[in-house]
């Protein structure tokens, strides 16, 4: 005899906490596949509620007369009524097993009685906040790797970061067709070179190779950011920023990354990035590139005619200045 695998139990009631736009889309596709696996026919509503009245929340919520599996999605429950507001929570307290209600809240301030007064209620909440911090979104990007069945590791996340932005939808994207070409393990490598054409890495990556003193790396940066039509202004902005950047954090002295941010007015990621690459310079050496830069940012902004000798010149300087104090 086959024994029958039982169909998936619903969760009745789930509340979707913040305004991140992908994080909410994904909550509501889960519930309505979990829905769906229960149910093929399960039939998916979304509403606003802002524009709703309590008839119209009722029906929707009421038992069907002809059964079957249902999933009311009801977008921007902050704007609910006070009305709309307290069948909801009235619902919440014995909701109907045959239907999922996704409550989409965008969090903060606006009707928070309601997120709250759920939550309390025992409804599932799914965070779906913006990501405001550099260490989220790398924390996100190693996690849908993970989720599509790949690794990444953290310095790949950063650099794919640098070259996308921080937009999540596109770093969802970007994560989705790097897993697709490579088979799964995404490094730094990877990531540069799926991306060498975009004009911020271009900078960034010459200006990271300049100020590990590493000449070869800076100098084939530097070819294939000209030959993309890389503008010289932004990578001679890159290498002061980075040699400035550097600067800061080592006069600031050994410490944790998250107690220095707020002193020195920069991102943690940044802190932890300069800390690895202070290593081997010392104080008069940096101000010795932190002369070159400057003398470069002169050059490329209307100084001389060959601006990019004047980018290849402040690379080798950066490698000697590291050399002449005694780094490697």
């Amino acid at each position: 005899m086959v024994s029958q695998v039982p169909p998936p139990v619903l969760t009745p009631v789930v509340l979707v906490l913040g305004d991140e736009e992908l994080l909410v889309a994904r909550a509501i596709a889960d519930a309505a596949a979990q829905a769906r696996a229960a149910d093929p026919a399960a039939e998916v509503r979304e509403v606003e509620t802002g524009a709703m009245l309590v008839g119209e929340l009722a029906e929707l919520l009421s038992p069907s007369l002809f059964g079957g599996v249902r999933v009311v999605v009801l977008r921007a429950a902050q704007d609910a009524k006070k009305d709309v507001t307290a069948v909801l929570l009235d619902y919440a307290k014995s909701p109907d097993p045959d239907v999922t209600l996704v409550v989409a809240h965008a969090g903060g301030a606006k009707n928070k009685a309601l997120a709250d007064s759920l939550t309390k209620a025992g409804a599932s909440v799914v965070p779906a906040a913006k990501l405001t911090k550099h260490r989220d979104r790398v924390d996100f990007v190693t996690g849908e790797v993970r989720r599509l069945g790949g690794r990444c590791a953290s310095d790949a996340a950063e650099a794919l970061i640098e070259a996308v932005g921080n937009d999540l939808r596109e770093l969802a994207a970007a994560c989705n067709q790097l897993m697709a070409d490579t088979g799964g393990r995404i490094d730094q490598a990877t990531v540069a070179r799926y991306y060498r054409g975009k004009a911020e890495v271009s900078g960034f990556a010459v200006a990271d190779a300049a100020v590990a003193g590493d000449v070869p790396a800076a100098l084939e940066a530097l070819r294939w950011a000209r030959h993309s039509g890389v503008d010289p202004v932004p990578i001679a902005d890159a290498l002061a920023d980075g040699v400035r950047t550097v600067a800061r954090v080592a006069s600031a002295g050994r410490g944790n990354a998250y107690q220095l941010a707020s002193t020195l007015g920069m991102p943690a990621w940044k802190i932890e990035k300069a800390q690895r690459q202070a290593r081997g310079w010392t104080p008069d050496a940096l101000v010795l590139a932190m002369r070159a830069a400057a003398d470069c940012n002169a050059a490329v902004k209307g100084g001389e005619e060959d601006r990019d000798y004047a980018l290849e010149r402040t690379i080798v300087a950066f490698a000697q200045a590291k050399q002449a104090g005694g780094g490697r």
